[in-house]
């Protein structure tokens, strides 16, 4: 399956020189996945919600200094294709080409209500997110928005005092909060406004009750429920209970749609222009070589997602590199940060490592309980 059916020329478009303050305005009114910029009626990139919340541009400033590039999708494009290269470049929308020329957008949405009726093949417990980043009701705006930044995701659950799941907050709860308020002047009075609302508790904002799935609901289902109520995610939680198990988002599923059969190892790389001394290969090969090292872990599936900081050093980005792995032994992660693409990679390779080692330990353990207690029993 292509494209050309998928594609839409319905897409909201401004021009480089517009400012951000009419951006912002576009985004409240009309809610897009992003907006496309064009500089004299040529692409020039896509301006997104998330890269307005992270942004302290002021409303005066030209579009084009937020626009951020997008892979650039043929018409013609197979949707595994087209998966991928959303999810490598880190997009929730991006632009469509015929001949050439700029034809219109693909979005996330657009691709999975194409494919919704093929997803009941597939269990929320195959495809979602583990060991999820969590946050409780008094935690203040401001923590959450550096949260979100530091895991480069798009939601946090929300837990009670008793580590009960509450609520979700996401990007769009605090872009409704925050970012409407951004196109008045921020001196003086409506500085300190600002301030204080950056200081409410997340109590007050998060979405409650939660729409949550357990592991064994389909994934056709869970999307289906995605659309009803237009989210991007919904909490995982382990039947008869509200403690969170993890987030199945619309990101996870696309990376499922790329899962292919090949013998080697499927590895996906978020921002993988990030890549600098590395390349697609000494990523897959290092991954396969830790993997392989420890035996008896069946994987199914590798992903890579590099975030860019501001803070650099002589000149090269500070860089996060988070690795997860998910295999019939479950989920293993390791995160790192260094200068520079490759550091970062090592230092999280090796955080997989010890990790995996961790896993397996564990596991043997248990294995070994479980062998004492049958012996127990015979006696």
């Amino acid at each position: 399956m292509d494209i050309a059916d998928i594609a839409t020329r319905e897409y909201v478009e401004v021009s480089a020189d517009e400012r951000l303050g009419r951006v912002r305005s576009i985004f409240e009114r009309e809610n897009p996945k992003g907006v496309l910029v064009t500089d004299s009626e040529e692409y020039a990139g896509i301006i997104t919600q998330r890269a307005l919340l992270q942004s302290h541009v002021e409303d005066s400033t030209k579009a084009a200094a937020l626009a951020e590039s997008a892979p650039k999708i043929e018409r013609t494009e197979d949707v595994r294709d087209v998966a991928r290269m959303l999810i490598e470049g880190d997009t929730k929308v991006a632009p469509v080409f015929e001949s050439g020329e700029l034809w219109g957008v693909v979005s996330a949405d657009g691709l999975l209500r194409a494919v919704l009726e093929h997803l009941d093949a597939l269990t929320v417990s195959q495809i979602y997110t583990e060991d999820v980043a969590t946050i409780r009701e008094d935690t203040r705006i401001g923590q959450a928005i550096n949260l979100l930044r530091e895991r480069g995701v798009s939601r946090l659950p929300v837990c009670n005092e008793n580590g009960l799941l509450s609520g979700m907050v996401t990007t769009q709860d605090i872009v409704d909060v925050v970012v409407r308020n951004m196109d008045n002047p921020t001196t003086g009075e409506r500085s300190g406004e600002l301030d204080r609302m950056l200081d409410l508790p997340i109590y007050d904002i998060m979405n409650n009750p939660v729409e949550a799935v357990q592991p064994d609901t389909s994934v056709q289902q869970a999307v289906s429920r995605m659309f009803e109520y237009d989210y991007d995610g919904l909490a995982v939680t382990p039947h008869g209970a509200d403690t969170v198990a993890g987030v199945l988002t619309k990101t996870d599923v696309l990376r499922a749609l790329t899962h292919t059969e090949e013998e080697r190892l499927d590895v996906q790389i978020t921002n993988v222009s990030l890549l600098d001394t590395l390349s697609r290969e000494t990523v897959r090969e290092r991954i396969e070589q830790v993997v392989e090292k420890y035996g008896e872990m069946d994987v199914h599936h590798a992903h890579v997602r590099f975030h860019k900081h501001k803070e650099k050093l002589r000149g090269t980005p500070l860089i996060q590199c988070q690795i997860r792995i998910r295999s019939d032994r479950g989920q293993v992660a390791g995160t790192g940060e260094g200068y520079g693409a490759q550091s970062a990679f090592h230092v999280a390779l090796d955080k997989l490592e010890r990790n995996v080692l961790e896993l397996k330990g564990i596991q043997r353990d248990e294995e070994y309980r479980g062998q004492l207690l049958r012996k127990l029993g015979e006696i």
